[in-house]
C-alpha cells in the first residue's frame, strides 16, 4: 500500500484519537469528510488498521504490570507453539514478544497485586517443564505507553 503525505498525516491522527469525527479530521487533512471516510475504509480493507480500541487508565484500573523474561528449554517448533498459544489465552497477558539473545520471550502481564503476579508467574511458567528460566520484574512506573507508529 502507498501512502502519501495526506495518508500518513490522517493515520498519525487517528492513532491518536480514533473518536474524532470526520468533519474534524476532513479539517486538519484538508480533505471532505466523504473523501476521509473512504480512506479510512481503504485502511481497513487492505489491513493497515486491523481494530479500534478503548484505552483504559491503568491508575483507575488499579493493579500493577510486570515484564517476564522466558526461556525455554527446547527449542523446536511445537514448544514455541505451544508458549505462544498460552500467552494468546491467557487475558493477563497484555503483549507476547519472541526476541532475539538469551531470553526467548518477553512478556508483559497486568495483575490485580504482587500476590496475583506471584500466583500467574508460577502457573505460566514455574509449572511448563519446557520453561528453563523466567525472571520477573515488577514494573514501578510507566514512563510511556503507546502503541502509535511513525508513519
Amino acid at each position: 500500500m502507498t501512502l502519501d503525505e495526506i495518508d500518513r498525516h490522517l493515520l498519525g491522527l487517528l492513532q491518536r484519537d480514533s473518536t474524532r469525527t470526520l468533519h474534524d479530521l476532513g479539517a486538519d487533512v484538508g480533505l471532505s469528510p466523504s473523501a476521509v471516510q473512504r480512506r479510512i475504509a481503504r485502511y481497513r480493507s487492505e489491513g493497515l488498521i486491523t481494530r479500534q480500541v478503548e484505552v483504559l487508565a491503568q491508575e483507575k484500573v488499579g493493579g500493577m504490570l510486570a515484564v517476564v523474561l522466558v526461556t525455554i528449554d527446547r527449542e523446536s517448533v511445537e514448544h514455541h507453539t505451544e508458549l505462544r498459544g498460552r500467552m494468546m489465552k491467557n487475558p493477563n497477558v497484555q503483549q507476547c514478544y519472541a526476541i532475539a539473545g538469551e531470553w526467548d520471550y518477553l512478556v508483559v502481564l497486568a495483575c490485580q497485586n504482587i500476590a496475583h503476579c506471584r500466583d500467574l508467574v508460577r502457573g505460566m511458567f514455574l509449572a511448563d517443564p519446557n520453561v528453563k528460566r523466567f525472571d520477573t520484574m515488577p514494573v514501578f512506573d510507566a514512563v510511556k505507553v503507546g502503541l502509535e507508529l511513525p508513519v
